[in-house]
């Protein structure tokens, strides 16, 4: 079954938009470093973007109910391209926070729309082949741009948010002109879906365990990945081109993953990939730290290599997980709840995460810092060793 057209717009819209973020993800932490704030001060940069995607979540899904999902999604994509731009020219720390806050506002709004819109257009049978190709375009735009950012901050940390700025306008004319003429608007058939509320998907442990892998993927590869990485990287050698190099590594063990799990999860099922990814994602992230206390030859050998496997486990997750919540809602129900709740909940692990892992890392160095972090990830596996396989969900639905 070949994955329809509409879905392969914003497919490509996903990889400009990560070829941007991979710009600003390894600059931003040291970026934030030069207003003279200390490692968890710049961890706060990235979770005051979490935590306005989480406060606008409920209201993300409002607008996209009321306005339908195309237009929701452009001006999301425009609110962050203006945010990013203003970002480059913060003249102080609060400047800084006040601009990469209020970009997460189109943050979720983009985001929202895009899951609603895969979790009605992807056929049944291929929902983690949607997933994989939706995840890798982000994963591989994801190792292009933490690299080009590297090289981009040669001339200036504030750089690589103006090129992320004129990134996101590209997305959204590409999802401007590809879904143009298509009626998407999900107000159309309020009448005749039926709607799926939290409380309902709750009674579900396979909800409860999606819920509970959100909360530890936001932690780790939305947050201590993007905050506290990088500077773990810094610290074992001190050079532009390290933080983009790490993070691009782990992208590439994701994105190679990503071309087998998204089949595998339609085939041998949700709940296999989900607690081997963050099973592996876990082991990885605890022996991270080590990386500081070796020299720096071996020290860089281990925290690459650990990088890679650590991508490993996010690209055996990523794809089993939101097919098990969008087999939870089905195509012909209307989940946005359940999806707004999904996003708030992976970007609370975003928020608490950097701002916590910063702070563990400030009194008891990076080593106790990711050790903290591959314990969350081992614990936001344990409700799906006790989850049905959503699967059998999915053949009783649909």
């Amino acid at each position: 079954m070949k994955i329809p057209a509409q879905i392969w717009v914003l497919v490509g819209a996903a990889f400009v938009i990560a070829i941007g973020y991979g710009l600003i993800s390894p600059i931003l932490p040291a970026y934030a470093q030069s207003f003279d704030v200390g490692v968890a001060a710049a961890s706060v940069i990235v979770s005051a973007f979490a935590f306005f995607r989480l406060l606008f979540a409920p209201a993300g899904g409002k607008l996209v109910t009321f306005l339908g999902e195309r237009p929701v999604y452009m001006l999301g994509l425009i609110i962050v391209s203006a945010s990013s731009i203003a970002t480059a020219f913060a003249s102080s720390y609060t400047q800084l926070l006040i601009f990469r806050g209020l970009g997460g506002v189109g943050s979720t709004m983009f985001t929202i729309s895009a899951m609603s819109l895969l979790v009605r257009l992807a056929p049944p049978a291929i929902r983690g082949r949607v997933s994989s190709a939706y995840g890798s375009a982000f994963l591989i735009g994801g190792m292009i741009g933490p690299v080009l950012g590297g090289v981009l901050a040669n001339w200036g940390m504030r750089a690589p948010f103006i090129v992320y700025g004129l990134a996101l306008i590209v997305a959204a004319t590409v999802v401007g002109v590809g879904l143009r003429g298509a009626h998407l608007n999900q107000a159309e058939h309020e009448d005749t879906r039926e709607i799926l509320t939290v409380a309902e998907a709750l009674r579900s442990p396979v909800y409860r365990a999606a819920l509970a892998a959100a909360a530890a993927h936001g932690w780790t590869n939305f947050g201590v990945r993007n905050a506290v990485l990088p500077l773990l990287a810094a610290a074992v050698l001190d050079e532009p081109w390290v933080a983009g190099t790490v993070l691009a590594v782990g992208a590439v063990g994701t994105a190679l993953t990503l071309q087998v799990s998204g089949r595998l999860a339609d085939t041998l099922g949700r709940r296999p990939l989900v607690i081997a990814g963050l099973a592996i994602m876990g082991i990885a992230l605890s022996l991270v730290g080590s990386a500081h206390q070796l020299s720096v030859g071996p020290g860089l050998t281990l925290l690459l290599g650990l990088s890679f496997v650590a991508g490993i486990g996010a690209g055996c997750a990523g794809p089993g997980q939101q097919a098990a919540v969008a087999d939870i809602i089905g195509n012909d129900r209307n989940g946005g709840t359940v999806l707004s709740t999904f996003q708030m909940v992976q970007d609370s692990g975003a928020i608490l995460g950097p701002i916590l892992i910063g702070f563990v890392a400030d009194e008891f160095g990076f080593q106790i810092a990711f050790i903290t972090t591959g314990v969350v990830c081992l614990v936001g596996m344990l409700p799906w060793l006790r989850a049905p396989e959503p699967l059998t969900l999915q053949a009783a639905q649909d």
